[in-house]
């Protein structure tokens, strides 16, 4: 590939609430990289909602301007000497860090990217743009079976994608269908095997394994209430504020809590297993998918329209 081909458009935040889409310069692959042109890429509703709005905590690395996203899918064009075999390959790609002075946090929301061949997870082309949902898959595997834990979720906090990706697992692991609370009547629908309820209207308060994957730093003293005796709250989804909780009705219960953190890379291998198993469907998740060129309008859709379960970039006019 000449040194021309070696740019790309990319979703630029350049600080919080400010986004261009910008051509950039691309590091030159080594000879274990590959050059992968994109597809599809999904936006994150949690972590790059937060980069998006600068709600994001601190952390080592994290600086505008950058390039945002985790789950992207291509094809792979050009490759190191190393990796030529590669060329032709559809695969799923979590991140790139290779856009010169503009920082790759996650770096996937581009047109072209050039990364180490292990972080391109080779897909079918059956899984094609549901492949950018394997990250959210990872997440909800990792935090049930994450850090030498294995106890599937009886009760599931909020019914996005990745709550819907919890109890799809929790019913293929154990055969039992999870309850999901719910408050937003737009996400009621979509279920598969298992039912949605508004907190109020359950009556439950004997839960072993309560997965809140809501984001909502509040909801604490209310899922101790309804955990059973020595029971588990696992907190799967990511969180801005501070948390806390009431003393005395967790000591009552012993209560345990659980921070599910960053999938692995054998949590996306068993994940990428199961769905081209056919053991866990990644159908009826993605609710929007717009051109690329319209990322403005995109990233204003998936942050601010609670009908887009999740939104889908489509680089292909863009290549």
């Amino acid at each position: 590939m000449s040194d021309s081909s070696l740019q790309a458009k990319a979703v630029v935040f350049e600080r919080p609430n400010a986004l261009v889409l910008a051509d950039l310069p691309l590091t030159a692959p080594g000879q274990n990289d590959v050059v992968v042109d994109v597809e599809f890429s999904g936006i994150s509703t949690g972590t790059e909602r937060l980069l998006w709005n600068g709600a994001m905590p601190s952390f080592p690395g994290l600086a505008y301007p950058l390039v945002p996203g985790y789950e992207t899918v291509g094809q792979i064009v050009d490759a190191g000497l190393d990796q030529r075999s590669r060329i032709g390959e559809r695969v799923f790609v979590s991140g790139a860090d290779c856009f010169g002075d503009v920082r790759g946090l996650f770096g996937g929301s581009a047109s072209r990217l050039v990364v180490p061949s292990e972080k391109a997870l080779r897909i079918s082309t059956s899984v094609y743009d549901k492949g950018t949902l394997l990250a959210l898959a990872a997440t909800a595997l990792h935090a049930i079976r994450g850090a030498g834990h294995s106890a599937a979720p009886d009760l599931i906090i909020g019914h996005g994608v990745l709550g819907r990706l919890l109890a799809r697992l929790s019913l293929a692991m154990t055969g039992v269908p999870p309850t999901v609370w719910e408050v937003d009547s737009g996400r009621f629908a979509g279920a598969q095997g298992y039912d949605v309820l508004r907190p109020e209207k359950d009556t439950r308060h004997d839960y072993q394994h309560i997965y809140d994957v809501s984001g909502d730093a509040d909801i604490l003293d209310d899922l101790v209430k309804r955990i059973a005796p020595g029971g588990e709250i696992v907190l799967a989804g990511f969180y801005s504020k501070r948390l806390s909780f009431t003393f005395p009705p967790a000591f009552m219960r012993e209560a345990r809590f659980r921070i599910a953190a960053e999938w692995k890379r054998v949590d996306l291998r068993n994940a990428h297993r199961m769905v081209e198993d056919g053991a866990l469907s990644l159908d009826g998740l993605i609710t929007h998918t717009v051109p690329a060129s319209e990322a403005s309008m995109a990233y204003d859709t998936a942050f601010g329209d609670p009908n887009c379960l999740k939104m889908v970039m489509d680089w292909r006019t863009l290549q």
